[in-house]
């Protein structure tokens, strides 16, 4: 279930959260943990058993971490449990990955090839057992206590507003929330509004640019024009940055209708300064995560190797960041590009660009993105180096005429446009100056304007919760690309 679709539009939300408000709060949890539990089994059937292993045992494992802290049986059962997660990830994630290249190997030296059918993804797996392992590291940190119910452990992990594609939720920040919670009015106003708002970027923006996104790079290499390749690529920079926030938006609207404050996801990533400024804003909260998980503990270990200790850990984390991504070397690579230019600006090049204009910065940041998209685009590391290269060699189309209007609609047009200006703090700029503007007036005046600006506002979300309704209900494409993660 997609939280674009009518099924949860019409159905799920409206039924879950009326049932939610009717019983009593000592049961506020377990509905919550049956309801997630549902919502994700109608799209994954049986592997809510891998989601319900997961709850039970990192529920055991921190009971026994914190039952033995001053014990060296405490750092046992860290160990162990840290493996069994990363274990449960690794199993079916990339265990095809992993024989895939013994195979190639095995190649080399003329002996038969492992066989090993092809495992289905469970969706949301990266997303629950980082969650998983950050409860657990924690835990054994002293920074947080075990949890105690297992219905509220249940709650953490699966709750269904964040499950399938995060925000990564630590569990340090939700623990008070999951134990009491109180839903205000506000709040929820402020929920149904972050969701309709998620819900047209990705509904009215991400879906209509990604019809043009598929349909050149379904195009033979051969066929792809450099034009067509730039078009495909700021035509999915576009989609891939709707879709994931637009999803965090509804995450963080649906968290705050049942009383969670998750942590902002998203905040502008394409009008970073540099790299690292975009890995501040972009996923925001796996960023943290290795940041505060990997990243430290690596450069901590290294520190009296200096400037190398810090390129040593910067290599392994993005490396591991675009793993994490995809059992496939296109992500590990697309990582380890942004690697690249984190350790370039961390040895000396962001002082470069400090001393460079503004737009200047912006665009360096952005032409960089650029060539990484089609490593996380393409099927295969082929065709994304070929792609690569039509952006750059002024590649005709090997003749083949292709009218653009064909790929780029009116729709995706439009899309597209609106598209380049959200991307951009537009929305918060009209809000602050609408503020300023309102405080310089008199009171009665200020009262007028204030009533305007709320009625406009409530306008344009109906408009955006109609046309969006309608898009869905019109089938149009619709799948999340974080899903496959």
């Amino acid at each position: 279930m997609v939280f674009s679709s009518i099924v949860f539009i019409y159905f799920f939300l409206p039924f879950t959260l009326a049932l939610y408000f009717l019983i009593g709060n000592q049961y506020k949890n377990f509905f919550l943990l049956c309801a997630s539990l549902i919502f994700y089994a109608w799209g994954e059937n049986f592997f809510v058993l891998v989601m319900l292993l997961s709850i039970t045992a990192n529920y055991i494992f921190g009971l026994l971490i914190e039952r033995y802290k001053k014990h060296q049986l405490s750092k046992f059962f860290f160990i162990v449990a840290v493996a069994f997660n990363l274990l449960l990830l690794c199993a079916y994630k990339y265990s095809n990955f992993i024989v895939d290249n013994i195979n190639l190997l095995l190649s080399c030296i003329q002996v038969e090839p492992l066989f090993l059918r092809p495992i289905h993804l469970p969706i949301g797996i990266s997303f629950f057992t980082f969650q998983a392992i950050s409860y657990i590291i924690d835990v054994h940190r002293g920074e947080t206590s075990a949890q105690k119910n297992l219905i509220n452990m249940g709650v953490y992990i699966a709750s269904f507003p964040q499950l399938i594609a995060g925000p990564i939720v630590r569990y340090h920040d939700v623990a008070q929330q999951i134990k009491s919670r109180y839903v205000t009015r506000s709040d929820f106003l402020a929920g149904i509004e972050r969701f309709i708002l998620g819900l047209g970027k990705k509904v009215l923006i991400a879906n209509p640019v990604a019809v043009t996104v598929d349909r050149i790079f379904a195009l033979p290499l051969s066929d792809l024009s450099t034009p067509m390749a730039w078009l495909g690529v700021i035509c999915y920079s576009i989609q891939v940055y709707f879709d994931f926030s637009g999803y965090s938006d509804m995450a963080i609207g649906l968290g705050r209708m049942f009383g969670f404050r998750f942590m902002e996801n998203f905040n502008y990533p394409y009008i970073a300064k540099s790299i690292q400024d975009f890995w501040q804003r972009w996923h925001i909260s796996l960023t943290s995560w290795i940041r505060d998980y990997l990243f430290f503990p690596i450069a901590l270990r290294r520190r009296k190797w200096r400037i190398w200790g810090m390129i040593y850990a910067l290599v392994i984390t993005y490396s591991l960041i675009g793993l994490w991504h995809g059992a496939c070397w296109n992500f590990v690579l697309w990582g380890m590009y942004h690697g690249f230019f984190m350790i370039m600006e961390q040895i000396g090049f962001s002082k470069v660009l400090n001393r460079r204009i503004l737009p200047l910065r912006i665009l360096y940041v952005n032409i960089i993105l650029f060539f990484s998209w089609p490593l996380f685009r393409a099927e295969t590391l082929t065709d994304a180096v070929s792609y690569i290269v039509t952006m750059v060699n002024f590649s005709p189309g090997n003749h083949v005429e292709h009218y653009i209007t064909y790929y780029l609609n009116n729709e995706g047009a439009l899309a597209l446009i609106l598209g380049i200006v959200f991307a951009t703090p537009v929305y918060p700029m009209i809000k602050k100056q609408k503020a300023v503007l309102t405080g310089k007036l008199k009171t009665g005046l200020q009262l007028l304007c204030n009533n305007v600006f709320a009625v406009s506002n409530t306008m344009m979300l109906i408009s955006i919760l109609l046309f969006s309704v309608m898009s869905v209900a019109s089938g149009s494409y619709n799948p999340f690309i974080y899903f496959r993660f």
